[in-house]
């Protein structure tokens, strides 16, 4: 399980990392998200971008050091189920935010697993 959970992260950081693109132009963020990005938007999407950027590597990291990974799996379960609450919730979006609800939610029933295997197996 060692290795499954390994990789498991390793996939649920690749997928928090797809968006670091985002910081190198509106445009690639319009093109990942299938919106229009101007202005003060896009400072702040590209801003986001960098955040996911941290979280993606932090996940990544997590999957090298065991210590990390509860923190990991409870702040990416956190981010990406909030997301998938709030398109929920809008119930109005287009196909590309479709693919990130998915992805959202096919990473966070990973990090699930592997936070529940930490849960079960700890000692103590």
């Amino acid at each position: 399980m060692k290795i499954l959970a390994a990789v498991i992260l390793v996939f649920a950081g690749l997928i928090n990392l797809v968006p670091v693109t985002g910081v190198l132009s509106a445009g690639q963020l319009e093109r990942l998200y299938g919106l229009p990005v101007q202005g003060d938007l896009a400072i702040l999407m590209r801003h986001r971008a960098v955040l996911f950027g941290i979280l993606g590597g932090f996940i990544v990291l997590s999957a090298f050091r065991p210590v990390l990974r509860p923190a990991a799996c409870v702040t990416g379960l956190v981010s990406m189920l909030s997301f998938v609450a709030l398109a929920f919730l809008a119930n109005d979006y287009g196909p590309a935010l479709h693919k990130v609800v998915v992805a959202d939610l096919i990473a966070s029933a990973g990090l699930l697993a592997v936070l529940l295997h930490w849960l079960t197996t700890r000692p103590g």
